[in-house]
């Protein structure tokens, strides 16, 4: 009988393991393939991410290794017009955004966790539950024929959760449009300061930002699927479509950057989210199972937030299985549904939030121009609704302080 046994070793997966450890809690982390996966290559970590990580330990190890970003701008490809935003403090504090290698953020986390914690190469096949003592308990059957039983079953297994499905959540849908992501290496230096670069209109939306001074993250986002199912697995199909069709009359520097790419890390997705009524109404957690991150609330990169808010949900569900745990000496399965219910309960409402806000964000900025979407996007979006949905990512999900009642979440 394990005490907690999480799907997936992703950033959900890792973190929730962490925060358990935090407590004393040890977990089980099954994750499916071979190693650490990093799908996607980086990500931005916004300063709701870092209140994260800053409580599971591990801020320090990553910020000394990335440096803020100091400006943001944004170029509307109809009209040539820039706007720009700063991330200096009045007191000339660097608080902006970090973009990070998602590998480096999983080693991170994954080095704070025992030896052996992690099983690769685990294939989840099928989930039921029992009464023991009293209580229910997960029974967990594995490709293998392996069977293993848990007082708490965490789905960190991302945006087609195995546990997602069993407890009867709603499947995530197409947004109507696609990503490419990939890494740009300058072996002798790019030369660009820490500036975010974005490009929108014409029903597309570009963008990179550096991640040291040799490496730049870049993307590219189109309305229309196209060539991309079927390019999903031929990185050098996907750079040339991107330079020759897509974003061949982009600014050279970004026609640059995408040339600098490194094969390897190039990838083509559909961009899915779970509507956000299924995850307000949605069962997220049945007796002793639940789920986090993608599992739970998968949304389009617009804001940011899909690693962002695993992190969130680490912590807080860290926080309430930690706080029974040492309660009670030991984890009590017949507590378990109620500790979990607070979880859920907690996390609902703003993960529903911030999925509305990304779909939402990523509509209103790659939406083709007119009168009517320029006046929507220019006067009322930026000027009224971005700096709020913008305010999401200044959260504070609180911390793994089990000694004191300071923990809970500050909006």
């Amino acid at each position: 009988m394990e005490d907690v046994v999480i799907v997936g070793a992703g950033i959900a997966g890792l973190a929730t393991a962490l925060a358990l450890k935090r407590a004393g809690v040890e977990a089980l982390v099954l994750e499916r393939s071979e190693g650490l996966r990093a799908t996607g290559a980086a990500l931005t970590l916004f300063p709701n991410a870092w209140v994260a990580l800053d409580a599971l330990g591990i801020s320090q190890n990553l910020a000394s290794l990335y440096a803020p970003i100091k400006r943001g701008y944004v170029t509307n490809l109809d009209t040539g017009e820039i706007q720009g935003v700063s991330f200096v403090a009045s007191n000339g504090d660097l608080v902006g955004p970090r973009s990070v290698h998602r590998k480096t953020l999983l080693n991170a986390l994954a080095d704070q966790l025992p030896i052996n914690s992690i099983r690769f190469s685990s294939k989840l096949a099928a989930i039921e539950t029992q009464e023991h003592e009293g209580s229910s308990i997960s029974i967990i059957h594995m490709a293998d024929g392996t069977v293993i039983k848990a007082k708490v079953l965490i789905g960190c297994d991302g945006m087609h959760s195995v546990v997602a499905r069993w407890l009867g959540l709603a499947e995530p849908v197409y947004s109507g449009r696609s990503a490419v992501r990939g890494l740009a290496v300058f072996p002798q230096g790019h030369g660009l300061d820490n500036n975010v670069q974005q490009y929108i209109g014409q029903g597309r939306r570009a963008g990179f930002v550096p991640l040291t001074d040799k490496e730049i993250y870049w993307f590219f986002t189109c309305t229309s699927p196209a060539k991309g199912a079927d390019m999903a697995d031929e990185p050098e199909v996907i750079k040339r479509e991107v330079l020759e069709n897509y974003a061949k009359d982009l600014p050279p520097i970004y026609l640059d950057v995408v040339q600098h790419s490194d094969l390897s890390t190039l990838t083509w997705a559909p961009l899915m989210f779970r509507y956000p009524w299924h995850v307000v109404f949605g069962n997220l957690s049945k007796q002793n199972i639940t789920v986090a991150g993608d599992a739970m609330h998968p949304m389009t990169p617009d804001l940011g937030q899909g690693g962002c808010s695993a992190l969130e949900d680490a912590v807080v569900l860290g926080r309430h299985i930690g706080k029974s745990f040492i309660q009670n000496g030991r984890l009590v399965p017949k507590e378990m549904a109620v500790t979990i219910g607070k979880y859920v309960e907690e996390r609902r409402w703003r993960a529903a939030l911030l999925v509305a806000g990304s779909y939402l964000s990523g509509w209103v900025q790659q939406a083709r121009s007119g009168w009517g979407m320029k006046f929507l996007r220019d006067a009322i979006f930026y000027t009224f609704l971005f700096p709020k949905i913008l305010k999401f990512t200044s959260y504070d999900c609180g911390k793994l302080n089990f000694k004191h009642d300071d923990s809970s979440p500050k909006a």
